[in-house]
């Protein structure tokens, strides 16, 4: 596995890591929430030596070595972490290789500025969680309330593989320790005393106040002109849900790949080079179209 070199963009707001040379076409990687570019530690160097690509991965905001921010991370936002990235960067349209949360980013950014995007690997993630619109008024309570309680200081642990045991028994998916490891490794700041702490902001875990209604999140969807290869996992968050599947039939542009893995399918040691293969064989069948 090639090593990394870390990048800072937008002022130094954000920060990532980036794998190939500056002078190749550059795929910006988003990871999803909680997780931070390391996500792509493994997928990315596969990609990156046979398909001839830079790879960038950035840190969402509040998430990895990126810098925490006031209020609200709501998803409107994340799209400018992904903007302010492209532009630093001189992208003026480019391929996105993204992951749950990142996927659904993508896909708004996909929908709004389609001149931007010019294709989307999306792995184990599309549309975006949603609130009906009667129930409007419970989901705003529910965001206020908690913005309005004091914040816990950051979780911290005796070592490394502490951390790493948290994050398998306490994850929102299924997760082992081996997948986990790259992404918790980042999420981490050294005490100085052994000890770690978290670094990702505790404002992550608040309810959004606000999130889009179904109907709307399927429009977005439908406004999608790039070219979409979704792969999911066999035990990833997608699968035979009602949701997912309308989801599915609203972009009129996509191919399904379903892959051994669970969510993190693309960090998985097992999965991870039919992930690869899966993307290489898409790549070549657009190239060919």
């Amino acid at each position: 596995m090639s090593d990394p070199r870390d990048i800072s963009l937008a002022g130094g707001r954000l920060a990532g890591l980036c794998w190939g040379p500056e002078e190749v076409p550059t795929w910006l990687a988003l990871h999803g929430w909680l997780d931070n570019a390391a996500s792509f530690s493994r997928l990315a160097p596969l990609l990156v030596r046979q398909l001839g690509i830079r790879i960038v991965a950035i840190d969402f905001s509040g998430h990895g070595h990126s810098q925490h921010v006031a209020g609200d991370y709501a998803l409107w936002d994340y799209c400018h972490d992904l903007l302010d990235a492209a532009d630093e960067l001189g992208l003026e349209q480019t391929t996105l290789l993204a992951h749950s949360m990142g996927a659904v980013v993508s896909c708004l950014v996909a929908a709004a500025l389609p001149e931007r995007i010019s294709r989307l690997v999306l792995i184990d993630g599309l549309g975006a969680l949603t609130t009906p619109a009667g129930d409007a008024a419970q989901q705003l309570r529910k965001g206020l309330r908690a913005s309005r309680r004091s914040l816990s200081a950051p979780p911290r642990y005796p070592d490394v593989e502490t951390a790493v045991a948290a994050r398998v028994a306490g994850g929102v998916t299924p997760i082992d320790a081996e997948t986990a490891a790259p992404v918790v490794a980042r999420n981490l700041n050294d005490e100085g005393d052994g000890h770690v702490r978290l670094r990702t902001d505790g404002r992550l875990l608040w309810p959004s106040p606000v999130r889009l209604t179904p109907e709307q999140v399927l429009a977005l969807l439908g406004s999608i002109q790039a070219p979409v290869l979704l792969i999911e996992g066999e035990s990833g968050i997608l699968g035979g849900r009602e949701s997912a599947a309308a989801a599915r039939s609203a972009v009129p542009t996509l191919t399904r790949r379903i892959l051994p893995g669970g969510h993190h399918l693309h960090l998985e040691p097992g999965a991870v080079a039919t992930v690869a293969g899966a993307i290489l064989e898409w790549q070549a069948m657009e190239a060919g179209a």
